[in-house]
């Protein structure tokens, strides 16, 4: 796929685009950004369309082919065209049992539910609480419904339906979304 994304129509490869999100490196040190296949806007290399297939993140192509999941925090929330996007693609990746989602489906363990496990999976373990409260700083809310489900509930909601929001910013999101308990 990138191979083939990056492609120039002369069989050169362009540059990939690191488009930053918000945050730009979050608490843990991650970049936070989509890639996308760079395009310089030149005569021979036009920008393509808003809707054309060429212009599509890799992220997003990760999810619509079931090699990613969806991953929506609060106050990072794209544009309504770009979020409806990324849930259908989501929600047609579940449904069809796509990449990952074909072997595992709801057993798939997520990269967030790993990282709860390895904060939560340690030798000495000296403050169980200490440790939750660590591994679990995020409510779900189902994004069907715009339910909270709590910081422990996100389980009864499919991967494409989850929006999480850091407990510390709950107060301000129930102000900014038609979110109910």
């Amino acid at each position: 796929m990138v191979a083939s994304r990056l492609a120039h129509p002369d069989g050169s490869q362009r540059k990939m685009a690191v488009i930053a999100t918000g945050e730009l490196v979050e608490g843990n040190g991650r970049l936070l950004a989509y890639t996308a296949p760079w395009f310089t806007g030149s005569a021979s290399d036009p920008l393509p369309p808003r809707d054309d297939p060429r212009r599509r993140t890799f992220n997003l192509d990760m999810v619509a082919l079931g090699w990613a999941a969806t991953f929506v925090i609060y106050p990072s929330i794209p544009p309504t065209k770009d979020l409806n996007l990324l849930l259908e693609e989501a929600e047609a990746a579940w449904t069809q049992q796509l990449g990952a989602w074909a072997q595992f489906g709801q057993d798939l363990l997520l990269g967030y539910e790993y990282r709860a496990c390895i904060k939560l999976g340690t030798k000495e373990l000296t403050d169980p609480a200490a440790a939750i409260a660590q591994a679990y700083q995020r409510v779900c809310v189902d994004l069907r419904t715009l339910t909270e489900v709590g910081l422990y509930g996100y389980h009864q909601v499919p991967p494409q339906h989850r929006l999480w929001i850091w407990a510390t910013d709950l107060e301000q999101a129930r102000k900014d979304l038609p979110i109910s308990s």
